[in-house]
């Protein structure tokens, strides 16, 4: 915490103009981001100011208050989420140094917009107890041999759109169509609920085969989740495209305010959450990868095993997700 606090002290005294507080509209809703911010403040004396709403309250706050806005930072869970900031036009160049060199390109904006801090991966689960032969490939589940086997989220889901759009840009969209009407002709059910929703289906037989985030079947080792917990060892999971692309993964994002007031904080308060502590804190709090090398996630998530992650630019999944929701709609997956 002395390395911690010496380091973000030296950031702050290189802004000495700035004012002594930072303001952030965030989508994140996890305990261990208190930490976080209070941490940040002891070490730097800037003042943490937030609220927390869905990140598209958040953007069109962003876009009604204009340049009277008092936001520094906006903070969302998806790529596609942080793109419709910047498509609305309300963030402005990150121009962190710190940035560049500890994340990973792929996880960046081109336009230097909004950086990934956290990453999460797509994995596909299934029942031990009736599928002997799990789908290795997001491809596979479009077979016809999973048929009246598969549940997932519905079709306006951010991580479905995310997950399509990522296809679209690996296989062309005849190819995303396909698979789309697919994974729809092999439902067990119509799409319902979350993901959490999406593994119970799982424990009680509805499904046999689901999409999921990592995080929502890690953090059932973490602490008890109704419907999940007591009968998790009923669940398999596999890290799809292994031998080709690479497992579809997804990020928190950040990126400074447009009109921010304290730009110059803001661009503090980001390279703060690429510090180590900060990076355990934010993967840990919600069972996500940090995507600072070097930094183990947490103790559920190593339960998952090491992986290949899909490493292709998440600017280009995004601009793709616009599409990705026209080809559901024109399948009829609901």
């Amino acid at each position: 915490m002395r390395k911690l606090a010496c380091a973000l002290v030296a950031l702050a005294i290189a802004t000495p103009a700035m004012a002594n507080e930072v303001n952030i509209y965030s989508s994140r809703h996890y305990d261990t981001d208190d930490a976080l911010y209070e941490n940040f403040t002891a070490a730097t004396g800037i003042a943490v100011n937030r609220i927390e709403d869905d990140a598209d309250v958040l953007i069109e706050r962003l876009k009604s208050e204009g340049e009277l806005s008092p936001a520094d930072i906006l903070v969302t869970v998806d790529v596609g989420r942080i793109i419709r900031a910047e498509d609305a036009g309300v963030l402005q160049k990150l121009q962190s140094e710190a940035a560049d060199a500890k994340v990973p390109a792929e996880l960046h904006d081109d336009a230097d917009l909004w950086v990934g801090v956290t990453t999460r991966a797509r994995l596909i689960f299934y029942d031990k107890n009736d599928v002997t032969e799990p789908p290795q490939t997001y491809e596979a589940l479009a077979d016809p041999r999973y048929k009246g086997m598969i549940c997932t989220r519905s079709s306006s889901n951010v991580y479905m759109l995310s997950l399509l759009a990522s296809i679209i840009e690996h296989d062309g969209e005849e190819a995303a169509k396909a698979w789309a009407e697919g994974v729809k002709n092999n439902f067990a059910r119509d799409p319902v609920g979350g993901d959490t929703d999406q593994l119970r289906g799982l424990i009680s037989g509805e499904c046999d085969i689901v999409l999921s985030n990592h995080y929502y079947y890690a953090r059932a080792f973490r602490q008890e989740v109704e419907g999940l917990t007591d009968g998790i060892e009923q669940i398999g999971w596999v890290f799809p495209n292994q031998e080709t692309t690479g497992a579809h993964i997804n990020i928190s994002g950040v990126g400074i305010a447009k009109y921010s007031p304290n730009a110059d904080n803001a661009r503090t308060f980001i390279e703060y959450l690429l510090t180590p502590d900060a990076q355990k804190l934010l993967a840990d709090g919600n069972d996500e990868f940090p995507v600072v090398a070097g930094i183990e996630p947490s103790e559920g998530v190593q339960k998952l095993g090491d992986f290949k992650r899909d490493q292709v630019a998440l600017a280009a999944v995004a601009n793709n997700v616009a599409r990705a929701q026209e080809i559901y709609n024109e399948v009829g997956y609901k």
